[in-house]
């Protein structure tokens, strides 16, 4: 009898347990898009990151293409990017030169700032609808410190890139890479611009009804 005690005292426990690991999972993360050329196709096969987008648009005035695009470059919708290792010796794995993780790809420090600066103290970089928050808060910050556009994507990319201290030292403009990368940026805003025009609608009346303050 004491022995079946003690097993019945340990289903509380595993219960609780289960729920918080649950917990855990229920985020807005989803899986790589099939074809993440395509803004209609992304939103239509994980429902819910129109809804997380559009959030941070209206949170931080930073538009839907211009937040997808920078998010497209920095870790192709990969929940758990991570920039690749380097190598010691040309053979073992070495350590990853940046702490930088998840949809934004954002540093530790950086996400630190955010979670301070935002109250979102309990957000994950890979949650999509927190990394879509993040995008906007920082580009919303580069038109306030740096003076740059909501809408100036290239330069927005740069001071994302460089930090906004790098980007008012021009830090960029030896980096004709660097350049390169922001233009492809701007190419892909535009077309995800031209590709929400066709399909928004559709996911406003799909997910107007829950598009509730931050």
């Amino acid at each position: 009898m004491r022995e079946r005690k003690h097993r019945w005292f340990l289903i509380p426990g595993v219960f609780i347990l289960s729920c918080i690991v649950l917990a855990g999972c229920c985020h807005t993360s989803g899986r790589v898009p099939g074809n993440p050329d395509n803004l209609c196709d992304i939103f239509s096969e994980n429902e819910d990151w129109y809804e997380g987008a559009a959030r941070a648009r209206d949170r931080w005035g930073v538009s839907i293409p211009v937040i997808m695009a920078i998010m497209h470059q920095e870790s192709k919708f990969d929940a758990e990017a991570k920039p690749p290792r380097t190598t010691c010796l040309f053979i073992m794995p070495g350590p990853r030169p940046s702490s930088a993780y998840g949809y934004a790809q954002a540093l530790d420090n950086t996400w630190d700032v955010y979670r301070k600066a935002t109250g979102n103290t309990g957000a994950d970089r890979n949650d999509f609808a927190d990394a879509a928050d993040f995008i906007g808060w920082y580009c919303a910050t580069s038109h306030a410190r740096c003076g740059i556009d909501k809408g100036d994507v290239y330069n927005l990319y740069l001071a994302y890139h460089e930090g906004w201290g790098g980007y008012s030292r021009k830090t960029h403009s030896s980096k004709q890479w660097l350049l390169a990368v922001a233009g492809k940026v701007l190419t892909r805003k535009k077309m995800y611009e031209n590709q929400l025009a066709s399909c928004e609608a559709r996911f406003v009346r799909e997910k107007g009804c829950c598009l509730w303050p931050f």
